[in-house]
């Protein structure tokens, strides 16, 4: 998943890029409202961390600016803010949680999980076609033998986000750009080859027929029965 932090506080948002690049995320982190202004409209971001007192634009006009233009990502507020007005006045503009600081990572981890799988398969955090299975809570991933039986593989964090990316969209074919868009930050090196290579060594773990090329296209994993 890549995630966009909006955060001026240093001590905090160098915690949650590392909690967050640790569970397979690639995260990146704008200090100040005015830089953070087009960035959801320059990357598929799949969530949107949020602080509301920012440097520049503050994090109420950016929500209410991006929710009118029509900006659907989940935003998720993070703010020391905690009185009745102030949560109710930011979910009616449109955010969709709220994380009074200080909080514990594991709790935000939750919570992204909970706003993101609201878009892609409803209340159930594990992802699955049928012949893989990936819980994005446990980051565990088993894949489904001959037998009928499904046997877990342990994969890098580049691995693991990578077949997110394919799970989350079933059927729907990644181009190597839109994969290195969900699955590295701005602020990191990417080899020419990069994604083609993690796809090999992912393939050696669950199988080459988990994941199909699709000649001058892309890669998808297959949809569910």
């Amino acid at each position: 998943m890549r995630i966009l932090l909006v955060e001026d506080d240093a001590m905090i948002g160098e915690a949650i890029v590392s909690g967050l690049t640790h569970a397979s995320h690639a995260v990146d982190w704008l200090k100040n409202g005015n830089d953070a202004r087009y960035a959801p409209f320059d990357a598929p971001y799949d969530c949107i961390l949020l602080d509301l007192g920012l440097p520049g634009i503050d994090g109420v006009s950016l929500l209410t600016l991006w929710r009118k233009e029509k900006l659907t990502t989940p935003i998720i507020i993070l703010t020391a803010r905690d009185g009745l007005d102030d949560r109710v006045g930011g979910l009616d503009k449109g955010a969709d949680d709220y994380v009074v600081k200080p909080f514990d990572l594991s709790e935000l981890k939750a919570r992204i999980r909970a706003v993101t799988r609201r878009g892609s398969q409803g209340g159930d955090a594990k992802l699955t076609n049928g012949l893989l299975t990936l819980d994005p809570t446990t980051r565990e991933v088993t894949v489904k033998g001959e037998d009928g039986s499904f046997s877990p593989v342990t994969l890098t964090s580049r691995e693991f986000a990578l077949l997110e990316a394919l799970m989350l969209r079933p059927g729907t074919v990644l181009s190597r750009e839109a994969l290195e868009d969900r699955i590295y930050s701005f602020d990191d090196e990417i080899e020419s080859n990069a994604v083609e290579y993690i796809i090999h060594t992912l393939r050696k773990k669950i199988g080459q027929s988990m994941i199909k090329n699709v000649r001058g296209a892309g890669w998808k994993v297959q949809k569910g029965a």
